[in-house]
């Protein structure tokens, strides 16, 4: 929203249901994600009102106190004010925020704004959809689980004020369409193409070995299929192993495919600033890498 003579607004609204049983923890994921979108817009997240949909005949009213406990704990972390919000009964469980943020004269980012010989960097690992399916089914290890979480919960603020530092002209979040999903958007909104690196991609742990085991979301399989028309594979790249170890680049590009929530940031940089990005981004705590290049064509090419 264009705002005349100061900052501009960035408003959004998310909300998801639990992937984990802890509802404090739930309440904490649930808040990050919503935060997240104002992040990615370049933006700086500054109140938010709870949204709440909770089944109060199947679950004690001190779950919904967790649940906004958490969430309120993730926002004071963020210094964003909880103003207020809006509970309705429903019988699925799921909880966000709307976020009103703000953003500087020429810091918006879009999805529309990439350029071709940039450098694409993704700051979070991926796999929190297939984790989080381990997860329900009892398989996760606490190792993986941990992990999961943690990165679930870590705020997008740090990566979002890196990348101003370092001429990030576009960028997005990578939540439910996972990472090719979200890259789709920028290659289409920008008209460019973009060549991504497999083996460059961070990964949480355990999160290829269950998905070797064939666990993953009915979401991330939808991806795969949404985005095979804008998909090739690179000349030369061995696929269908008949024994695919976690290197495989089927498997990879899989895991590319993951529906994501609360994901890092997709950032879109000129090259020569991309290594300074990542040793910064990773001195802040987060598994950053580059993991791709924007080119003059079209379309998204794999590379192993």
């Amino acid at each position: 929203m264009r705002v005349p003579n100061g900052r501009d607004l960035v408003l959004t609204a998310d909300l998801i249901a639990p992937l984990v049983d802890d509802p404090e923890t739930f309440g904490a994921i649930a808040a990050a994600n919503s935060l997240s979108d104002v992040w990615a817009m370049g933006g700086i997240p500054r109140f938010a009102l709870n949204l709440v949909c909770f089944p109060d005949e199947q679950l004690a009213l001190e779950v919904l106190d967790a649940i906004l406990r958490g969430g309120a704990r993730v926002c004071a972390e963020a210094g964003v004010a909880v103003v207020g919000g809006h509970t309705v009964r429903d019988p699925e469980l799921k909880f966000g925020l709307s976020v009103t943020g703000d953003v500087g004269p020429g810091e918006l980012w879009t999805n529309r704004t990439a350029q071709p010989g940039q450098a694409m960097i993704l700051t979070k690992a991926l796999g929190t959809g297939v984790i989080g399916q381990a997860i329900k089914k009892g398989i996760a290890s606490d190792e993986a689980a941990t992990a999961a979480i943690t990165s679930m919960t870590t705020l997008n603020a740090a990566a979002a004020r890196i990348g101003h530092a370092h001429g990030v002209t576009a960028a997005t979040d990578v939540t439910g369409f996972g990472l090719l999903g979200h890259l789709r958007n920028i290659v289409r909104g920008s008209g460019v193409g973009a060549v991504v690196e497999l083996a460059m991609l961070p990964v949480l742990p355990d999160a290829l070995l269950h998905l070797r085991a064939n666990v993953c979301p009915a979401g991330s399989k939808a991806n795969r299929a949404f985005i095979a028309d804008l998909v090739r594979w690179a000349p030369g790249i061995p696929l269908a192993a008949e024994q695919p170890s976690e290197t495989d680049p089927e498997l990879l590009a899989s895991l590319a495919c993951d529906a994501q929530t609360s994901g890092g940031l997709l950032l879109c940089l000129p090259a020569s600033r991309a290594a300074a990005c990542v040793d910064e981004l990773r001195a802040a705590g987060l598994p950053a890498a580059v993991i791709g290049r924007f080119t003059d064509g079209s379309g998204i090419e794999l590379h192993a």
